[in-house]
């Protein structure tokens, strides 16, 4: 009895060598099973377990895994986001466009000035700031021209209630450097059309590279500006409800070095 067992066995293994290596299992195709995908640390059994790479066309180039997925990879796996090019400013990296599924913690969605659902706004304004609209001077204010190809729209979204405000900015064309007795060169200030008057909210100047600068982000009050006016600072005292109430008494705007009184300005719309 014991032979003939020897005997079979030994038959199998002969059938297995004799088996052409084309038509043994191909191990390196092995995938990972439906729902786990390349978030394993190791392969399941019998797929080569404790692997330290990934398989051929599952992210084997990456050194690890990307934020909120495992540990930090240097590059997206494919189809998880490797066509986009940098992180909006504000959130971290400088992306053009969000991940689906990501940036629901953002006011407005980059590039699109919409906002974001989540956000509940008591009032929201769109605006278009152009040098034509810049002035200087409080008494005989002149049109200066601002800072010509320069441009700038501002999108905001208010909670008076809160009083909170989101800003979303996108600045094109910029030249010289950022320049204001203020904290910032990035404001709103309080004045009709035409007129000049003082800012009563800043925000951080827009960032980037190329011709595109982006300012992203949400404040609350009590809010200063960091200019002084007769011993004053000219945030003290302002809310947001004062926007709603006169919309088109405010403005926004944006200085530069080569265009102090202004680079670009636009209204609240009325």
């Amino acid at each position: 009895m014991k032979a003939s067992i020897t005997l079979c066995a030994l038959i199998a293994l002969e059938q297995v060598a004799a088996t052409p290596l084309g038509k043994r299992q191909d191990f390196s195709t092995i995938k990972y099973p439906a729902g786990t995908g390349e978030n394993l640390h190791e392969y399941p059994p019998g797929t080569g377990e404790n692997l330290h790479e990934y398989p051929p066309g599952t992210g084997e180039n990456l050194h690890e895994y990307p934020p909120g997925t495992g540990e930090n990879l240097h590059e997206y796996p494919p189809g998880t986001g490797e066509n986009l090019h940098e992180y909006p400013p504000g959130t971290g990296e400088n992306l053009h466009e969000y991940p689906d599924g990501t940036g629901e913690n953002l006011p407005f969605y980059p590039g699109t000035g919409q906002p974001n659902p989540l956000f509940k706004f008591t009032s929201s304004y769109h605006i278009l700031a152009t040098p034509d609209q810049v002035v200087n001077g409080t008494t005989n204010p002149v049109f200066t021209g601002g800072l010509p190809g320069a441009q700038a729209t501002y999108d905001f979204g208010i909670n008076s209630d809160l009083d909170l405000i989101c800003y979303s900015i996108k600045l094109t064309g910029f030249r010289g450097e950022f320049q204001s007795p203020a904290r910032t060169a990035t404001h709103v200030h309080q004045a009709a059309r035409g007129r000049n008057g003082p800012p009563r909210l800043v925000f951080p100047n827009p960032v980037g590279t190329g011709n595109e600068r982006f300012s992203v982000g949400c404040m609350r009050g009590p809010f200063t500006t960091g200019l002084i006016v007769n011993g004053t600072d000219t945030g003290v005292g302002f809310e947001l409800s004062q926007i709603e109430a006169n919309p088109s008494g405010f403005f926004a705007d944006l200085h530069s070095s080569l265009a102090v009184p202004g680079a670009v300005r636009g209204q609240f719309p009325g």
